[in-house]
């Protein structure tokens, strides 16, 4: 499977700039959509993160799913890359 790979990075509460990446089956271009997938993820942060938006989110690549990304996108329609300042 390939993936579309969505770059993201905001601001956290203490300042620290988070790092995270959206990958996504890369037949899905609904750009809400993602951003939708983005703050379900940061729903279940400890700490809060200015708002996910389109400026703060954008697509970077298209690359090939390991099957632990596949199976993920699968469940749940997108898989989460923690890169950096994201615990």
């Amino acid at each position: 499977m390939k993936v579309s790979v969505w770059d993201t990075y905001l601001k956290r509460e203490n300042g620290l700039i988070m790092h995270f990446d959206i990958l996504v089956d890369n037949k899905l271009t609904d750009e809400t959509k993602i951003l939708d997938f983005g703050k379900n993820y940061l729903k279940n942060k400890s700490f809060k993160s200015e708002a996910l938006t389109s400026k703060k989110c954008v697509f970077c690549h298209i690359e090939n799913a390991s099957e632990l990304v596949i199976k993920e996108i699968k469940t749940k329609g997108y898989y989460i890359i923690e890169m950096e300042n994201c615990n």
